[in-house]
């Protein structure tokens, strides 16, 4: 039977919280590098990976805000269960630097996508506006926006039902040529479609931790933003489809959505980036506990917006195979210790953070010359695995982390 808290996070708080993660610029313009792999009819094995892409970080993701709820653990003291103090502090500095990159990304994107809308106003100062707008968000906080965030959600759904109805219906084709990378769109959308959910693993259980009933918020976060997630990958696909679709700006204007637009881009951004400049403080918490997390998250925000109007942060698809091949492989051991193991029958620190290099390891070798660590790999070694590189790191992980000898030991 799931065990109920008086005081936390309600359901459709959680639900809230993640649908405001997944209508996201990031998401849209993921879909929109896709429409290329749609070539030669290759738009059922697109929309066959984003489906099944998501599905596999749905499961995931539920996996790891039900560990967080169920301990009331932030995301990186979970992290310390199978891998020690000094393995959470490492995964907490790595999720802090993601963090930071998201958080520029994002305002990154949401800039160029608001600027033209503006007039023109220039990249830099659209960033700095954008980056104001997050950080008066996390100053009114995660259950002070109260009534706030729930209007302000209401308005999203709204405007990005508009947005749909008009990407859907407008006028445009997929291309009738093109190719994914590595010749396989139906790997290349599942890599792409899985990245986005892994991304928020790290994060889950600090929005779950204080859940009401752990096992229905868990699975609303999950299903929600799976759901809304996929809705957002194929908007973004369509979207290129339309005039002028090689950008967000440019679809939004195709299809008339001016003030409309501007404000999907707007809540979107602002909704998204809280939640990783909040959870940045929660991972700097995490490892010195007398840091103030608000404080931690709004100089997050400030370095975020400072390195997005310095253009820092164009390398998209490079960012984020390298947030899944540290992420999935540290889920696998981590869900895999919570849930696969016996009780008091843990592995070691040590084995656990091997299991994790294996992965780690394991992906960028099946990712092959898409790796930044390419030019680094023997000959022998610079292939690219036809079934993608998300699964052979998970399964590496997984089959090191259970193959432990298991000596009992109690949890950091």
């Amino acid at each position: 039977m799931e065990e109920k808290h008086n005081d936390g996070l309600s359901v459709f708080g959680s639900g809230l919280i993640w649908f405001g993660a997944a209508v996201s610029i990031a998401e849209i313009e993921a879909g929109m590098q896709l429409a290329p792999a749609c070539g030669g009819g290759g738009t059922g094995a697109v929309a066959a990976g984003i489906l099944l892409g998501h599905l596999l970080g749905g499961v995931l993701l539920f996996l790891a805000a039900l560990l967080g709820a169920r301990t009331r653990r932030g995301a990186m003291d979970c992290a310390k269960i199978p891998f020690g103090r000094a393995g959470g502090g490492f995964f907490a500095i790595l999720n802090v630097a993601q963090l930071v990159g998201w958080t520029a990304v994002m305002v990154a994107q949401g800039a160029a996508a608001a600027a033209p809308l503006l007039g023109g106003v220039p990249f830099p100062a659209a960033c700095c506006g954008i980056g104001a707008l997050v950080a008066l968000w996390l100053f009114v906080g995660l259950r002070g926006v109260g009534r706030i965030n729930t209007v302000a959600m209401g308005l999203l759904f709204a405007l990005t039902v508009l947005l749909s109805f008009v990407v859907l219906g407008g006028k445009g084709s997929l291309p009738a040529e093109g190719a994914a990378p590595g010749g396989s769109a139906f790997w290349f959308a599942f890599e792409m479609a899985a990245a986005m959910p892994l991304s928020w693993l790290p994060l889950a259980a600090d929005y779950t931790k204080d859940a009401r009933r752990p096992v229905a918020a868990s699975a609303a976060a999950a299903g929600v933003y799976t759901l809304v997630s996929t809705w957002m990958y194929a908007v973004g696909l369509f979207a290129a489809a339309l005039p002028g679709g090689q950008t967000i700006a440019g679809a939004m204007q195709a299809a008339g959505l001016g003030a409309a637009g501007l404000l999907v881009i707007a809540f979107s951004t602002v909704t998204t980036t809280f939640l990783d400049a909040y959870s940045a403080g929660e991972s700097a918490k995490s490892l010195w506990h007398r840091i103030p997390a608000k404080g931690f998250a709004l100089a997050v925000c400030a370095a975020g917006s400072a390195m997005a109007a310095l253009g820092a942060m164009d390398r998209y698809l490079d960012f984020l195979y390298f947030i899944a091949s540290v992420f999935a492989p540290m889920a696998a051991v981590l869900l895999c210790d919570a849930y696969l193991r016996r009780p008091g029958r843990r592995a070691s620190a040590a084995w656990n953070f091997a299991a994790w290099a294996a992965g780690f390891a394991a992906y960028h070798l099946s990712l092959g010359p898409a790796s930044f660590f390419a030019a680094f790999f023997p000959k022998a070694f610079a292939w690219e695995c036809p079934a993608g590189a998300t699964l052979p790191a998970l399964a590496a992980s997984a089959a090191f982390a259970l193959l432990a000898p298991g000596p009992a030991r109690t949890a950091d």
